[in-house]
């Protein structure tokens, strides 16, 4: 029966948020959204009722009340959210890889709420052309002839071969026929392209007379792809960059690089394998694609570099506009690679570059720093230990950088999931059987979050009291 027609009073039945909390599958909310987020989505359930209390069945008081909760749970949470990264991976594939400079996300946030010269040239009046943007500064930084910006790296090396390669044959080694997350294998990217094809050499070597065999009239490419989420060791033997671009001017072919990860300054971590975009650029390869959003530390973007008549084909392609890169990217990416202008100001401001350049002592001081602001009762359960960062997206398997953390007490899978259900969401790792929090990958204003979250979890306080 409804309140209405017995005449009972909701209000005199509510129950408190405690009782509410205890409800069977209440618990599994709070792993989901965080005990503060139920409670306090359970107490304005409890407010509507106390406002409009007729109409509601008494007798199932509390069913409606956490229907309604589960309601504004459901319907007030965006999907994708803010996160604080304290995993030890610098550019976590499934956390947004690398975060941006306070200099891009501004850039981006204007051209997005309002107009912008995306496509319009405000000197001569007259329509615009998108590709232009960043392309100028981008060949500055890296002294490639011309430079084109597609939506990521994976379209950036379809585009080419479709471009150059389309009804021939790409000769790539057998060693770097490679699979990026997702299930997306290359022979599958180069035939979707419409292009064949022609793998030489074996898993663990590949010299340049493989590639001189397999050049024939109905060759269109020399593709060498960078390893950069896999290593091959041992008895190993690949052909070099230059010896490649050496064989193609010989041999009439045009030679592509796939460098992937787009490191700017090969100086930075000693022991890093990775080639820089420079280095690759100044090899003489018609066409080099790279990543805007791994070590470069911009937006998810692919970037080709390379001679001016190569880059011209490829824009005249019409499946470019399937790739098209958007104005909040362009303005991101200027942003960024306005920071590389100076080496110093790069590694001050850029996040990823940032983290990577960071040492194990500077983390270690934040850490400890962070400990001294939890509560007596916290900090019992937090201990700061070493650890080791790596950097994630696909790039330098097997690379660590020395780093520090904590180290939580108590169940690592309650910790792990009490920290992910909080407001924002913290996302740890567990190793050894315990809870880790890497502070190398907690950026510069969510240390505060972070000491919040573990305090109440740790303690297992109620964060909606």
């Amino acid at each position: 029966m409804s309140a209405g027609a017995t005449g009972a009073d909701a209000r005199r039945n509510l129950p408190s948020v405690d009782e509410l909390l205890r409800q069977e599958g209440v618990e599994a909310w709070v792993v989901r959204w965080g005990r503060g987020p139920v409670a306090g989505a359970l107490r304005e359930a409890i407010a509507s009722v106390r406002a409009h209390p007729h109409g509601v069945d008494v007798a199932a008081l509390s069913e409606h009340l956490l229907g309604e909760t589960l309601r504004i749970l459901s319907s007030d949470r965006p999907s994708l959210r803010t996160v604080v990264n304290a995993t030890g991976v610098i550019l976590h594939t499934n956390l947004g890889r690398a975060p941006l400079a306070r200099a891009a996300s501004t850039a981006a946030a204007e051209v997005a709420g309002g107009y912008s010269s995306l496509e319009y040239d405000l000197e001569g009046g007259a329509r615009g052309d998108r590709y232009t943007h960043c392309t100028d500064l981008a060949s500055q930084l890296t002294g490639a002839e011309a430079s084109l910006v597609v939506n990521n790296n994976a379209a950036a090396v379809s585009l080419a071969i479709s471009t150059l390669a389309n009804g021939r044959d790409v000769i790539v080694s057998r060693g770097e026929l490679v699979e990026i997350w997702g299930g997306f294998r290359l022979p599958e990217v180069i035939e979707r392209s419409g292009a064949f094809l022609c793998a030489v050499g074996t898993t663990n070597r590949t010299r340049v007379e493989d590639y001189r065999r397999a050049i024939t009239p109905s060759t269109g490419l020399l593709l060498k792809i960078h390893p950069s989420n896999y290593r091959v060791e041992g008895f190993v033997e690949e052909t070099s960059l230059k010896d490649l671009v050496d064989l193609g001017r010989s041999a009439g072919v045009p030679v592509m690089h796939d460098l992937g990860s787009g490191l700017m300054f090969e100086d930075d971590l000693p022991g890093l394998e990775e080639p820089s975009v420079k280095a690759s650029v100044g090899s003489g390869a018609d066409i080099v694609a790279w990543s805007g959003d791994k070590l470069l530390g911009g937006p998810q973007a692919g970037i080709l570099q390379g001679r001016e008549s190569t880059l011209a084909r490829l824009r005249a392609n019409p499946l470019l506009r399937a790739f098209r890169v958007d104005k909040m990217t362009l303005a991101a990416l200027e942003a960024t690679l306005r920071l590389y202008r100076s080496p110093e100001r790069a590694r001050r401001h850029i996040p990823v570059l940032r983290m990577l350049t960071e040492t194990a002592e500077v983390v270690e001081t934040r850490a400890r720093a962070a400990h001294g602001e939890l509560s007596p009762a916290a900090a019992r359960l937090v201990s700061v230990v070493p650890m080791r960062s790596v950097l994630g997206g696909g790039t330098a398997p097997g690379f660590e950088i020395a780093s520090a953390g904590w180290r939580l007490s108590g169940h690592a899978g309650v910790m792990e999931s009490g920290l992910r259900g909080h407001d924002p969401p913290v996302i740890s790792r567990i190793e050894e059987g315990s809870c880790l929090l890497d502070f190398r990958t907690v950026l510069e204003g969510q240390q505060g979050l972070l000491t919040t979250a573990v305090e109440r979890v740790v303690t297992g306080e109620d964060t909606g009291s």
